[in-house]
């Protein structure tokens, strides 16, 4: 069963751009039945939304900034969240922000049993990250074709930009990977890659290959180095392979001396 979510998007923190890969993205965790965007729409700041609005069939919410100081936009986008959570109506949400203010909605939410998705910048702050099932960078949802072209019409710049928003593969994260697969793996140390991957999820909700530079887990963990990697056939369908992934043991100093 395709998962009905609803799309709140919180338009004092979020930019304009992307947002047709944005929403390509959601599309791929269930199917946006609710979409609104906040904010306050007689600021000027907030026309470069009204095209993109038409074009993905994203419903503007008005609210007023009554008090200097105070972000009424938060409050009217938790207010019906509240209101859709009780109408049943979907089993997931997707907060678009770089907020933390919107911590406490997750985790509400996620007490409720609903899938809460995130999407926003790399500045988010962490609280509300891990208060999400996942959290999905905003900077990643470029498309392929549209990096292209920008390469092709600014050259070396363009390029240069692109490489600055792929993360390095730290050493956290080479143990947060090797950490993973000991948890789920056989007698022999053998784990399934999707096993993995959702663990990884769980500890980490913005843990994504193409944070990067990967767009699948598998060439991410080749890229490594560290790791065994086998491919098996499924035992149902010939037609399928699944993938199984091991640390690679270290050769113990002195092992192989002699006696």
């Amino acid at each position: 069963m395709n998962t009905n979510l609803a799309v709140l998007i919180d338009g004092d923190n979020i930019p304009a751009g992307n947002v047709k890969e944005m929403m390509e993205e959601i599309a791929k965790y269930g199917n946006p039945t609710i979409k609104r965007i906040y904010g306050d729409w007689t600021k000027p700041n907030l026309n470069k939304w009204k095209k993109v609005l038409l074009e993905n069939a994203i419903t503007p919410i008005q609210q007023y900034s009554y008090t200097v100081g105070k972000n009424a936009t938060d409050s009217a986008m938790i207010i019906d969240a509240m209101d859709i959570l009780y109408s049943n109506k979907v089993e997931g949400f997707c907060l678009v922000s770089s907020d933390s203010d919107f911590t406490r909605l997750a985790t509400r939410l996620r007490e409720a049993r609903m899938q809460v998705i995130g999407i926003g910048e790399k500045k988010t702050p962490n609280p509300f990250i891990v208060a999400c099932d996942k959290f999905i960078y905003i900077e990643i949802l470029k498309s392929r074709d549209s990096q292209k072209d920008n390469a092709d019409d600014e050259g070396d710049d363009a390029k240069t930009n692109k490489k600055s928003l792929v993360d390095n593969i730290t050493r956290h994260v080479i143990q947060l990977i090797k950490t993973s697969i000991e948890d789920l793996s056989d007698e022999d140390g053998w784990a399934f890659l999707g096993d993995v991957g959702s663990l990884i999820q769980k500890k980490r909700p913005n843990f994504d290959s193409r944070n990067y530079g990967f767009q699948k887990l598998t060439p991410l963990i080749k890229s490594i180095g560290e790791f065994e990697v086998e491919e098996r056939i499924a035992p149902n369908n010939a037609r399928y392979k699944h993938i199984y992934i091991k640390n690679i043991e270290k050769t113990k100093k002195g092992s192989n001396r002699k006696k």
